[in-house]
C-alpha cells in the first residue's frame, strides 16, 4: 500500500514538474518562425528579418509599444518614435530595422537595416523612397540609446504604471498580464539599467552630440564587445553604405573608415554580435545568417541617381575625375589604408582605436568559438579612400559627415558650411546632398552639426578645391553617374 502511494506521489510530482517545464518553455522560450512575407522576400528579410538579437537584447513588445506614450519628454521631438528619424514604411507596424519575433512572448529587436537604410524625398510633401543597404543618415542612434536608459531610470518605469498603459491598448490574458507585471517589466528595467554603465560616454557634456546619421562605432565595440574601460576618445562617423560588398573582394582591401577590419565577412559578424548583445545561441544558425547577409549585400547594386543627368557634361566630367580623383578613388588604392598626412581630415576617429583593442576584440570573438579574419591588429594610420558607388546618396561627406554636399566638398575648408543641420531627407540635386541650411525645414527636424566642435572638423581633403568652377560643375555631373 505504501509502495503504491509512493508511486502515485512520484507520478503526480512528475506530471506537475513536466507541466511546469512545458508552461515555462511555452511562455518564455518557444520560438515561432517569422511570417512568409518577411522570410520569403530578400528585401523584406533584410528590413525586418531576425538575426537573433531579440533573444537577449530584445524588449517585450507591449513595453516597447507604450514607452513613447509614457515618456514623451525623453524623445527628441513631438512625433513619438518617428522623432528618432527611423525609416518607416507606410502601413508597417514597426520601422525598418525593427524585428518582431515570438520567443516565448513577442519581443522587439533590431537588425542591420536600422542603421543601413537610406531615404530621400524629392520635395517636402513627397513620400520617401527607401534604399536598403544605404547609410541611415536620418537616424539618431545616440538619442535612442539615451531614451531606453533614461526611461528605465525614471521612477515611473514600474509594473503599475506600465500595466496601466498596456491595458489601455490591448487586452492581455490574465496569465500574460501576470507575466508582464511580475517578470517581464522588472527584468526589462534591470537589463536597461545595466546598459547605463556602457553608455556613460554619451552623457558627457564635453563631448558633442553624434547627431542624426552618425555613430561612434569603434567606441561602441570597445565598451560593449570588449568591455574596455572608458577613455577620453570620441570619434563619431557617418553610417556607411553597405551595398555592393563584392567590390571589397580583392587583395589589399580593408573595411571601415580607417581600414580596421580585414574583410566584409568579419564586419558583418562584428556588427551582428553588437546587435545580439551576447554570444549567439547557435553558431551554426548565426553564421548561416551572416552568410545570407554577405550574399545579399554583395549582390545589392548601388542606387541610380533619380534625377536628370546631362550625359554630355557627365562624359566631360569623367575626364576631370580621371585627372583629379582617380589616383585615390578609381585605382588599387581604393579601399586600402592611406596615411592621414596629405589628406588631413579630422583625426579623432583614429584615436578611438588601438592595436590592443583589436587584439582584445578578436580574442572575445574566439571565446564564442567563431572563426573569422577579424580586426586588423595594428594601430591605425589614416582613413581608407572610399569607393564612390552611389556617392550621390551618401551625404554628408568625409568620414565624420562634416561637409553637407559634394559641391561644398569642392570648396576650400574655410568656405564650407561651418554650421548645418543633419538628418533631413529632402534631396538637393543642385548641390548633390540633402537640404541642410538654416531657415529651412532641415533646421526644424534635423540635428545641428558645428564644425568647431571636437571630432566635427571639416578640414582637409583639398583635392579639387582649386579647379575652375566650370570643371567642378562637370565633375559633380559625372559623380551623379557612379
Amino acid at each position: 500500500m505504501k509502495h503504491r502511494k509512493l508511486i502515485r506521489t512520484v507520478a503526480i510530482l512528475a506530471v506537475v514538474i513536466g507541466a511546469g517545464a512545458l508552461f515555462t518553455w511555452y511562455q518564455f522560450f518557444r520560438e515561432e518562425p517569422q511570417p512568409q512575407w518577411i522570410t520569403g522576400d530578400p528585401e523584406m528579410r533584410f528590413k525586418y528579418g531576425s538575426i537573433g538579437g531579440e533573444r537577449d537584447a530584445g524588449i517585450p513588445y507591449w513595453i516597447f509599444y507604450v514607452m513613447p506614450r509614457m515618456f514623451p519628454e525623453k524623445i527628441p521631438g513631438p512625433n513619438g518614435f518617428a522623432s528618432f528619424g527611423f525609416a518607416w514604411e507606410q502601413g508597417q507596424e514597426l520601422p525598418i530595422g525593427f524585428v518582431k519575433k515570438t520567443i516565448g512572448f513577442e519581443r522587439v529587436g533590431n537588425n542591420c537595416a536600422i542603421c543601413h537604410t537610406a531615404s530621400y524625398r524629392r520635395s517636402d510633401d513627397a513620400n520617401p523612397t527607401f534604399v536598403t543597404a544605404g547609410p541611415g543618415h536620418a537616424f539618431n542612434l545616440e538619442a535612442m540609446f539615451r531614451f531606453l536608459v533614461d526611461c528605465a531610470k525614471d521612477p515611473r518605469f514600474n509594473s503599475d504604471n506600465l500595466m496601466h498603459e498596456i491595458d489601455l491598448v490591448t487586452d492581455l490574458s490574465w496569465i500574460d498580464s501576470a507575466i508582464y507585471r511580475f517578470v517581464l517589466i522588472p527584468i526589462t528595467r534591470k537589463r536597461l539599467l545595466e546598459r547605463e554603465s556602457q553608455f556613460q560616454w554619451i552623457y558627457r557634456h564635453d563631448f558633442p552630440e553624434w547627431g542624426r546619421g552618425r555613430d561612434d562605432a569603434m567606441n561602441l565595440t570597445k565598451y560593449f564587445l570588449v568591455g574596455s574601460p572608458m577613455d577620453d576618445s570620441i570619434g563619431p562617423t557617418d553610417m556607411p553604405s553597405i551595398w555592393n560588398l563584392k567590390k571589397y573582394d580583392r587583395e589589399g582591401t580593408t573595411l571601415n573608415w580607417a581600414g580596421d577590419s580585414h574583410d566584409e565577412y568579419s564586419v558583418i559578424i562584428d556588427s551582428a554580435l553588437g546587435l545580439l548583445g551576447a554570444a549567439p545561441k547557435s553558431n551554426d544558425e548565426f553564421l548561416q545568417e551572416v552568410q545570407w547577409l554577405q550574399d545579399y549585400l554583395s549582390a545589392k547594386a548601388p542606387p541610380k541617381y533619380p534625377f536628370a543627368i546631362d550625359e554630355v557634361r557627365a562624359a566631360s566630367g569623367k575626364a576631370v575625375f580621371d585627372r583629379e580623383c582617380a589616383r585615390c578613388h578609381a585605382s588599387d588604392l581604393t579601399g586600402a589604408r592611406m596615411e592621414l598626412r596629405g589628406v588631413d581630415t579630422d583625426p579623432e576617429r583614429l584615436w578611438t582605436w588601438k592595436k590592443a583593442h583589436a587584439v582584445a576584440a578578436n580574442n572575445k570573438v574566439k571565446e564564442f568559438d567563431i572563426d573569422r579574419p577579424g580586426l586588423v591588429e595594428e594601430d591605425l594610420i589614416g582613413y581608407n579612400p572610399p569607393f564612390l558607388d552611389g556617392i550621390w546618396l551618401r551625404a554628408p561627406y568625409l568620414h565624420n559627415g562634416s561637409v553637407p554636399t559634394l559641391r561644398d566638398l569642392l570648396k576650400p575648408p574655410a568656405d564650407r558650411p561651418a554650421l548645418f543641420w543633419r538628418g533631413y531627407d529632402v534631396y538637393d540635386p543642385t548641390n548633390v546632398g540633402f537640404v541642410s541650411a538654416a531657415d529651412t525645414r532641415a533646421q526644424e527636424v534635423g540635428t545641428q552639426h558645428d564644425v568647431a566642435d571636437r571630432s566635427n572638423g571639416n578640414g582637409g581633403h583639398l583635392f579639387g578645391t582649386t579647379l575652375p568652377e566650370a570643371d567642378k560643375d562637370l565633375l559633380v555631373e559625372y559623380l551623379k553617374t557612379l
